[in-house]
């Protein structure tokens, strides 16, 4: 018997009719709402600690922006483009703010940012770029500055938490926590000497945190965050902060001078790669300044004769401790002040003698 089109267009209706019914109702009859909220409870010690450190600290943090003069091609027109990102902070009610040298060394203008966003022109009081600091100076009102407090790093610890506040990335206001991951490490400064006595820490440290505060777990501030050491230039766990205790010597100096007062011998020292080429071991004196320390105390510079040079006096040690290249003198000589009397050993003809010379002011 042949089926007619009509039975089966209804046949198919009801079959489709039939097969959606059970989910339309389960649909319909399921009357969706939110979840439950589960009682989170009080928050742990440690993270109470943590928001804390952030709201007591983040309002010392400021944004530190370099801006430099750039012409174009086809104009002789200056124009001023951001150059560069970083971090700083409050240093005292005064307005000024600490910050990484690197941050602003090549900037022709410095505005800082401030937590509540706004803007202020800075001025460079000074600087000591051997330790990576400089200092600046904001007209801000005294409500808006915010003196971050200050700790000791003598005696920190391997293993001690801290955490670090900056601005990666130009992301404003951010807390990252880590430990001490060693202590007395060493780097090079943007001028090539050697920063002692550097932490290093795990704590995310990126773009844009350096010159901002690296602080211990009771918010007081214990090192300035500096650099990192990544392969990709982000972060890889292992960042660096010059230690308070230097900063804290130094900031007062700049302040007050605009510079570190660096204690000095008065005379022009070879560098190690002169010094390797003329087969000296230890530091070559080369020049002697008229009426400094070297020159009250008798010693003898480098000297030419006949177009034959004729070796001055080599400094083998201070104070005992051997000195082998002029960043061992240097570092040295930075652990006294000016006006101190130090035995130095000199070689001079092959002859190995002490003379005891009083440190002057250098720049």
């Amino acid at each position: 018997m042949r089926t007619s089109p009509l039975a089966i267009i209804v046949v198919a209706c009801l079959a489709i009719w039939l097969l959606f019914t059970p989910i339309r109702r389960f649909v319909s009859s399921y009357n969706a709402e939110p979840r439950a909220v589960t009682a989170r409870g009080d928050l742990a010690a440690d993270e109470l600690n943590t928001i804390d450190i952030f709201r007591a600290n983040s309002p010392a943090v400021v944004y530190v922006t370099s801006i430099a003069l750039r012409r174009g091609f086809f104009s002789l027109n200056a124009v001023e483009i951001p150059q560069g990102t970083g971090s700083g902070f409050v240093w005292d009610n005064q307005g000024r703010i600490v910050t990484n040298y690197h941050v602003i060394s090549d900037a022709s203008r410095v505005q800082v940012t401030m937590a509540d966003n706004s803007t202020w022109k800075a001025v460079l009081v000074g600087a000591a770029p051997d330790k990576d600091i400089a200092v600046l100076q904001i007209d801000a009102p005294g409500y808006l500055l915010k003196p971050i407090a200050i700790g000791s790093s003598e005696d920190l610890l391997v293993g001690q938490k801290v955490f670090a506040i900056g601005n990666p990335f130009g992301l404003d206001q951010t807390i990252t926590s880590g430990i001490i991951s060693a202590l007395n490490r060493e780097i090079k400064a943007i001028t090539g000497r050697v920063i002692h006595g550097v932490i290093q820490t795990d704590a995310a440290i990126n773009p844009g945190n350096s010159g901002g505060p690296l602080l211990d777990s009771a918010g007081r501030l214990i090192g300035v965050n500096t650099a990192i050491f990544s392969p990709s230039g982000a972060y890889a766990g292992i960042g660096f902060a010059v230690a308070v205790d230097v900063v804290n010597s130094i900031v007062p100096q700049i302040i007050q001078h605009g510079r570190i007062i660096r204690p000095g011998i008065g005379a022009t020292l070879a560098d190690e790669r002169v010094a390797k080429r003329l087969g000296v071991e230890g530091v070559l004196i080369v020049g002697i300044e008229p009426g400094g320390p070297a020159e009250k105390a008798g010693l003898q510079p480098t000297t030419q004769y006949h177009g034959e040079i004729i070796l001055g006096d080599i400094i083998l040690g201070v104070a005992g401790v051997p000195i082998i290249s002029l960043e061992d003198l240097l570092t040295e000589l930075e652990r006294y002040k000016v006006g101190a009397e130090v035995p130095f050993t000199i070689v001079r003809n092959g002859r190995t003698f002490e003379v005891t010379l009083r440190l002057a002011a250098v720049n």
